[in-house]
């Protein structure tokens, strides 16, 4: 892969949207020194906040392609996708490996490498049924996501994801049907034909580390491991974050 990747993807994770990823869309794109960093949204998520989402994840994946068809933006890509986003990039990359160059998956889980209790740690059960069946206020439900994702203690991303949730909020029953899709997915065995790196936090109190560290030794690629960040990495440390993919596409076009 000499040439470099000119068009970068990013994808959030279950009930997250492009406004989530803060600061970091902009700090990757200059870090990366990318002409064209483009944050998509998932179907119920963000500006597609009224459609419904859908119960699969290779629905995602068309949805995604549509997105960029619409906006002219042609493939190949690299894509840094996280959590749900990153199951969607996997998906992506086995059904149309032409259009992804390379791709970065952050704190994802997928079947069969691990079991569903490392997938979504059982400590979580109940605080995610309670918001989910108990119609939780927006305070509340940030509040529980931010506890569940991040290490970081910013007084400012509070506020900051209750006004994205009163503009574009997510519906209980997407939510649902997001865990659905995520829950249904089955990643390839094989890994596919492009670069690879995966980026997991050892601190991720929603998902077992071992999940990203599986799926590195089943696919047979980089993975890179953050001491004290949350599920949420590229918001507890995102230059760590820019850093680690640098340096991969720096080795992998070495070894080319």
């Amino acid at each position: 892969m000499k040439s470099p990747i000119t068009t970068w993807i990013l994808l959030r994770g279950l009930t997250r949207e492009q406004g989530h990823w803060g600061q970091f869309a902009a700090e990757f794109a200059a870090g990366m020194a990318a002409p064209n960093v483009v944050a998509l949204d998932l179907p119920g998520n963000g500006q597609f906040y009224a459609q419904r989402s859908p119960c699969s994840v290779q629905a995602m994946v068309a949805h995604c392609r549509k997105q960029l068809a619409q906006q002219n933006i042609a493939p190949p890509y690299g894509v840094l996708a996280m959590s749900l986003g990153a199951m969607v990039s996997a998906a992506w990359g086995q059904a149309c490996p032409q259009e992804v160059a390379a791709q970065v998956l952050i704190n994802t889980s997928m079947r069969p490498f691990s079991p569903f209790y490392q997938r979504l740690r059982p400590a979580n059960y109940g605080a995610l049924l309670q918001l989910l069946a108990l119609g939780a206020s927006a305070l509340e439900w940030e509040r529980a996501v931010l506890r569940l994702t991040s290490q970081r203690a910013d007084s400012a991303v509070l506020p900051a994801w209750l006004a994205i949730r009163s503009q574009r909020p997510v519906f209980r029953a997407n939510a649902v049907r997001q865990l659905i899709a995520a829950a249904r997915f089955r990643a390839a065995s094989t890994a596919p034909p492009m670069p690879v790196l995966v980026l997991a936090s050892q601190q991720d109190q929603l998902v077992n580390m071992q999940c990203s560290v599986a799926l590195a030794k089943q696919w047979q690629c980089a993975v890179r491991v953050h001491s004290h960040a949350g599920h949420d990495l590229p918001l507890d440390d995102g230059p760590w974050v820019i850093a680690q993919v640098k340096q991969w596409l720096t080795a992998v076009n070495t070894a080319v």
